[in-house]
């Protein structure tokens, strides 16, 4: 009888190390996490600052590889010295396969693809500094067109009117002009969806995983998270970004998604999930929620009225989910953005400004 009282009291002990082991940094997380949604832009500059830090002690780790930085030829046809006509830039932790059905689009129609990359997990306007100071490499005097996949349009609008089209200044970087700027589904005044980007974060690090890259400091050299706090709608950055005027001769065009309806074979999906899978009913939550997906969730990820800029032509709209816009899936194996795409730099390369 007394020798299970060590027994049990050894268990008591177990038991309370693990829940102190356990609950602090729950405790520690969930303060964070109030903290941080009522004081977003404190957030962000902590976020900054410690981005900074880490690049001043930890320089070689914090390095990207060349292959996630800078400018990346996209093209099989064209000679990798060639300027490019057309520069493609992805969106917020982006693995890298986003343009893989474009580029040979655009190999097929004459165009020269060049890829701009950069630590997508920083602050945005970070990604347009970085941007500028590359922007020199780009020889020759044509002008460029430039295409952004979700965040990288407003990293590319940030830059146009920053860098290259100052309002009532002279540009801050010179070279190869802005020939016209294509939004594929662009969070112009954001996206809820930024508060949940760890889970795109780690489709990032399986993708380093895979590529044989992973790093204890992988999750931390794409930035630590400014960008979220960026695309949040009514962040500091996007009002301060939609107020200012776009030039006048650079148009822009916008191609955004919407979810269709579920088909037969998919609700059956769904059912059979249901029945498979005893979460409350977590089949019956996602058919729950594609039957919401409307124009407030637009492509699963911005809402179609985010899409919209005033002063420029209505977003086209496109059945077709997030990345799916332009890479193949479950949804479709033609990539639908990709023939508009083209026809809008047919158009303008026949009559350019138009």
């Amino acid at each position: 009888m007394n020798a299970s009282r060590p027994d049990s009291n050894r268990r008591r002990r177990r038991l309370g190390a693990f829940l102190i082991l356990v609950g602090v940094p729950l405790l520690a997380l969930a303060i964070w996490v109030g903290w941080a949604e009522q004081n977003p832009e404190q957030e962000r500059e902590l976020r900054v600052e410690v981005q900074d830090r880490l690049h001043e002690w930890f320089p070689e780790s914090m390095e990207l590889p060349d292959d996630l930085q800078g400018f990346l030829p996209r093209s099989d046809r064209f000679d990798d010295e060639r300027p490019p006509d057309v520069l493609l830039l992805h969106g917020l932790d982006e693995p890298g396969d986003i343009w893989d059905a474009l580029a040979p689009a655009l190999d097929d129609a004459g165009s020269n693809g060049w890829e701009f990359r950069y630590p997508n997990d920083q602050a945005i306007d970070h990604s347009a500094d970085l941007l500028a100071e590359h922007w020199a490499q780009l020889e020759g005097d044509d002008p460029l067109i430039l295409i952004g996949h979700s965040m990288g349009g407003l990293v590319i609008r940030d830059f146009v009117t920053r860098y290259r089209h100052p309002e009532d200044a002279t540009p801050r970087v010179g070279w190869r002009p802005v020939a016209g700027v294509i939004l594929v589904a662009t969070p112009n005044h954001g996206s809820e969806w930024a508060r949940l980007r760890v889970w795109l974060e780690v489709r990032e690090w399986l993708a380093d995983i895979q590529q044989q890259r992973f790093s204890l400091f992988a999750g931390l050299r794409d930035g630590t998270g400014a960008a979220k706090i960026d695309l949040r709608p009514g962040s500091h950055f996007l009002a301060e970004l939609n107020a200012r005027p776009w030039p006048d001769d650079i148009p822009v065009r916008i191609i955004g998604g919407k979810l269709p309806e579920p088909t037969p074979a998919m609700r059956e999906s769904l059912a059979a999930l249901d029945e498979q899978i005893d979460l409350e009913a977590v089949a019956g939550r996602i058919s729950e929620w594609w039957e919401q997906t409307d124009d407030e969730l637009g492509d699963g990820v911005v809402p179609v009225e985010s899409l919209h800029l005033d002063g420029h032509p209505d977003p086209l709209i496109l059945e077709a989910s997030h990345r799916g816009l332009l890479v193949p899936g479950p949804l479709t194996d033609d990539p639908p953005a990709i023939d508009p795409i083209l026809d809008i730099l047919e158009r303008w390369n026949a009559a350019p400004g138009d």
